[in-house]
């Protein structure tokens, strides 16, 4: 297969009379188009966790097992994880433009046919539709804030993306809680359809093409090998709650998890012969970067504990402590909103301090705060959950904004959608290895304690979860004294395309 050459489309613009952009200046143009992907990126991500409160009600409305209407939850991760990896592809391939509206259009597309679902296979199919436009875009919109930000200023703008991947999945249980308690489930989507098709029609009449575009051809095998690979590695670890529950069977989950292996290997392989011709869906060269390889890993482990614990805590606060869905969805509303507020805040320290400052407080303040989840009973005071999450969500926030930044900040332009694809996946995995294991976990130990109604049995479970998510983040305590923030000069980049690490 043969390989064009990069067709230039807009590039950020120069400072009107200088020539030259001031450092650290965004020009309002390139602002605006960021403030559009900021908002749609909100609104679709938020979409992703509304429906884990909505359950209940779906197994009444439509007549359908848990086992079932958990597939409303499952079949979204599992989208997003086979749609992810091609995006760095994609991006390259197509205009930001084109990116843009394809991603709202499925998103709002998926969100019609979600509110006027009449049965479970209809609102099934529509998750996916919604999940294939949302897992376009996160790494949309972290490609075009690497190629329209200047490096001085990295930090602050990923400190604003930082908002839409916490606060946005943090939210949608607490939005979904007030709807529920007062409409029905179909009001999830209602609310959302016209915030998307404003943004939609906003990006149509504002947002212009960054960065490159080439002509490399799509690989179709590499495409089918994701999708077996990293959709039969997410499919099986969802499978690990249920057979934990009894109301599953081994086969399949082995079958999916074999399959999931041997088709990531493969595709790994093809991608490493592809990229010697940049012809790769997904680039491994972006591993050649130090510190970009121990974000991953950092950013892993994080992902494992953050996304198991965040699952299980709401079971306990409504199983162990007898909270209603509003109050439980209230719970984790502070520590969401000090994770949005602190994420600029967070990024300005970065842009002139660099990661430790930052890494090192906010692993260790994470792990305390889970390994204090570890003595939760049912006798725990609310307000002592309320302030132990938003404890750890600070800390969260003092990690993830730092390892978005530094991960990419080491790559070259070429590698930024690679970069931001590998990001992608790398949560949606760990997301679904964090919430299988928890889950798997936490069924276990309440069985054998007398089930789900018993408070006692639930707060056991949530205990023996939040030690496995404790044990996973001490590790990342680690990572915070070894990963650096990149030069911010891009122009000493080495030929593999990673920046050299500052000493």
């Amino acid at each position: 297969m043969s390989h064009a050459e990069p067709t230039p489309t807009t590039a950020p613009s120069a400072t009107p009379g200088t020539g030259a952009r001031p450092a650290g200046l965004i020009p309002r143009h390139d602002m605006a188009v960021i403030w559009v992907l900021l908002a749609a990126a909100f609104v679709a991500i938020l979409n992703e966790t509304t429906m884990n409160m909505a359950i209940p009600h779906l197994i009444d409305d439509l007549h359908i097992t848990p086992l079932m209407a958990q597939w409303v939850t499952s079949a979204f991760m599992l989208t997003m994880a086979v749609v992810i990896p091609t995006t760095g592809f994609l991006l390259r391939r197509f205009t930001t433009r084109q990116m843009f509206l394809a991603a709202l259009a499925l998103f709002s597309g998926g969100t019609l046919m979600a509110a006027l679902a009449i049965g479970f296979p209809m609102l099934l199919g529509a998750r996916i539709v919604q999940a294939s436009g949302t897992a376009i875009m996160m790494p949309l919109l972290m490609t075009t804030v690497m190629n329209l930000v200047p490096p001085a200023s990295r930090g602050r703008m990923m400190g604003r993306v930082s908002i839409v991947i916490s606060l946005a999945p943090a939210i949608g249980p607490t939005l979904a809680g007030v709807l529920l308690d007062h409409f029905t489930w179909r009001a999830i989507f209602v609310v959302v359809l016209p915030i998307a098709l404003v943004a939609m029609a906003i990006g149509w009449r504002w947002l212009t093409n960054v960065g490159e575009q080439t002509h490399a051809p799509l690989d179709v095998l590499s495409v089918v090998l994701s999708a077996f690979g990293f959709g039969g590695l997410v499919f099986g670890l969802s499978q690990i709650g249920a057979l934990a529950g009894g109301s599953g069977s081994a086969l399949p989950m082995m079958i999916a998890l074999g399959v999931g292996v041997v088709g990531l290997a493969v595709f790994l392989w093809r991608q490493v012969l592809l990229q010697r011709k940049d012809d790769a869906l997904l680039d491994l060269r972006v591993f050649a970067s130090r510190d970009f390889s121990l974000s991953m890993v950092q950013m892993f482990l994080l992902s494992v504990a953050f996304f198991g614990a965040i699952t299980v805590l709401p079971l306990f606060l409504q199983k162990g402590l007898s909270l209603g869905t509003t109050e439980a969805g209230l719970v984790v509303l502070p520590g969401a909103l000090a994770m949005g507020l602190l994420g600029p805040v967070i990024g300005r320290i970065y842009d002139a301090r660099g990661t430790r400052i930052l890494l090192i407080p906010g692993s260790i303040l994470a792990t305390a705060m889970l390994w204090l989840y570890t003595t939760l009973s049912t006798a725990t005071p609310v307000w002592v959950v309320l302030i132990a999450q938003t404890l750890l969500s600070m800390g969260l926030a003092l990690s993830f904004t730092p390892l978005f930044t530094a991960s990419l900040a080491s790559l070259t332009p070429k590698f930024y959608s690679y970069g931001s694809a590998v990001i992608g996946t790398v949560q949606q995995v760990a997301g679904a290895a964090g919430i299988a294991v928890m889950i798997a976990v936490f069924t276990v130990v309440v069985n054998a304690n007398g089930g789900t109604e018993v408070p006692h049995a639930v707060a056991a479970g949530s205990r023996m979860t939040f030690v496995i998510a404790a044990v996973i983040a001490t590790i990342t305590i680690i990572g915070a004294f070894i990963i650096r923030k990149p030069e911010d000069n891009s122009e000493h980049a080495d030929e593999e395309g990673a920046v050299p690490a500052m000493h």
